[in-house]
């Protein structure tokens, strides 16, 4: 049976939707907002999924992008799909922000890169079959690289720019760079459908992000 998927991603402020039906995209819907999408979110879904005369008891898996990215805009969208699939009562697919960004390479070794401000990047390294081999971590660039596995690596990020210089001198200074779409709810979609067909969904209950970093509040409350 086709499974179809409704996935979410707010993570930054470049967000989106996206409905799948098994493998095909049927509507990927970009959104932006600079102030958090938890005003927008829900008459977004409503109206996507009235486009397609699909209902939220229809949907057979709910996705989220699960971070990292922003504290708020990643529990925004985890406690929107986690909220329709208790009402649904399917499960739900949360997919790393680095996992998906891996999902547009081409090369065999994939090294995905997020900016985590402060001087630092989120990153990870993934097969071509996105089996995390290397962990995902927050760090300064140029200490990543130097940590990074040895062979071929091909860098995405949905802006490498500020990163590229740190490149020159380095063994991966001819490695191939790809720019990568900012929302990601495609690519967590695709994701999400692959691992509920292999039985890898999860009950609503113990979905949690994927921060990497903790946030500013517990660090405070740790140093105190």
């Amino acid at each position: 049976m086709t499974s179809r998927i409704l996935a979410v991603d707010t993570t930054t402020e470049f967000g989106g939707l996206a409905l799948l039906y098994g493998s095909e995209v049927v509507e990927e819907l970009l959104l932006h907002s600079s102030e958090g999408f938890g005003h927008i979110l829900f008459a977004n879904v409503e109206r996507l999924l009235a486009k397609h005369a699909w209902a939220v008891l229809d949907i057979d898996c709910f996705a989220a992008a699960a971070g990292p990215g922003t504290f708020t805009g990643t529990r925004v969208g985890l406690a929107a799909v986690k909220g329709f699939a208790e009402a649904a009562g399917k499960p739900v697919v949360a997919v790393s922000n680095l996992a998906a960004v891996a999902s547009f390479g081409s090369a065999p070794l994939r090294a995905a890169v997020l900016d985590a401000r402060r001087g630092e990047v989120y990153g990870a390294v993934y097969t071509g079959s996105l089996e995390l081999i290397y962990p995902e971590i927050v760090t300064k660039f140029p200490a990543w690289l130097e940590s990074l596995p040895a062979g071929d690596l091909e860098f995405l990020s949905p802006d490498f720019a500020p990163f590229r210089h740190a490149l020159a001198g380095t063994r991966f200074e001819n490695a191939p760079v790809r720019q990568t779409p900012r929302s990601l709810a495609t690519a967590v979609g695709a994701i999400a459908a692959r691992r509920f067909i292999e039985g890898s969904s999860e009950d609503p209950a113990t979905v949690d992000a994927n921060y990497v970093r903790r946030s500013d509040a517990e660090l405070l409350w740790k140093d105190r």
